[in-house]
């Protein structure tokens, strides 16, 4: 079984600080997080990132400001810049995100259209998801596949695979809890439903999160958490940072045996360049 990859989504595009008080918003705060969860085993910052006040944006000049600040305190952290941005984005505005530079390791690619709750509907037609699969491959960027449920992983395959803008291995990540359930049953449904010799990450939204973690380290999986996917260390506790949220999971591998994955290990597992 190979080492687990823990992926700290630190802040995504909907959680705001009234949820809880440590979500960053700033180039700072966003620093300081990151550093936070690589510091307690992170080898992956899953990024999205706001205007000062909290205002969720996919601006490249944003994202290189974030990028470069958190390359001071996490130097070889692997950075994985999202595209899905919020709701109501373009899809050019989506793929800023990818213009940094350098070029991105990694990036997301979300793979189907998701009800994200009353009349939130986050868009991803077929053309969307070719066009953002064939624009990584020429940039040279992994995609990471983005599923919120099992049709997602279908319509990848039969879209951006078939015409060739995605390539095996292939890198999956299951959010579960959003569009479908998240529950060990659906999980293993999920897993078994990837090409073979496939990667994947999971996470469970909100009180899902820790079933889905000591799921998915027994499974062989890799985990993602961090404010994006849950703001408490437990039911009523606040998680003060993303750091304590990493350092849970690093105590559930501990306890079942899973040994955590440096960033260089990381990039190994996942198929991606040595860092220079």
């Amino acid at each position: 079984m190979d080492k687990l990859i823990i992926s700290a989504c630190i802040c995504g595009a909907e959680v705001t600080k009234e949820n809880n008080p440590a979500v960053p918003y700033t180039v700072e705060e966003i620093a300081r997080e990151a550093k936070s969860a690589y510091d307690a085993g992170a080898a992956l910052i899953h990024l999205h990132v706001r205007w000062d006040d909290g205002t969720p944006t996919q601006d490249t000049g944003r994202f290189q400001e974030c990028v470069d600040a958190i390359r001071k305190v996490c130097p070889d952290a692997i950075i994985q810049p999202s595209t899905g941005g919020a709701v109501g984005m373009t899809d050019l505005e989506r793929l800023a995100s990818t213009d940094i530079v350098p070029t991105p390791e990694m990036a997301t690619l979300d793979c189907g259209t998701c009800n994200f709750g009353g009349d939130e509907i986050f868009v991803n037609s077929d053309n969307t998801i070719i066009n953002f699969a064939k624009i990584m491959q020429e940039r040279g960027i992994k995609p990471e596949c983005e599923v919120f449920d099992k049709g997602m992983i279908d319509t990848a395959m039969k879209t951006a695979y078939k015409k060739g803008y995605l390539t095996k291995p292939i890198h999956w990540d299951f959010v579960l809890g959003v569009q479908m359930s998240a529950t060990v049953r659906d999980l293993a449904f999920m897993v078994d439903s990837i090409p073979e010799g496939s990667t994947w990450t999971a996470t469970g939204i909100g009180r899902n999160t820790w079933t889905i973690a000591a799921a998915t380290i027994a499974m062989g999986g890799h985990v993602r958490v961090g404010f994006e996917d849950t703001v408490y260390l437990e039911k009523g506790v606040l998680a003060k940072s993303n750091g304590e949220l990493v350092e849970k999971v690093v105590q559930l591998a501990k306890i079942m045996g899973r040994e955590i994955a440096t960033p260089a290990e990381a990039r190994e597992i996942l198929g991606l360049a040595p860092l220079k």
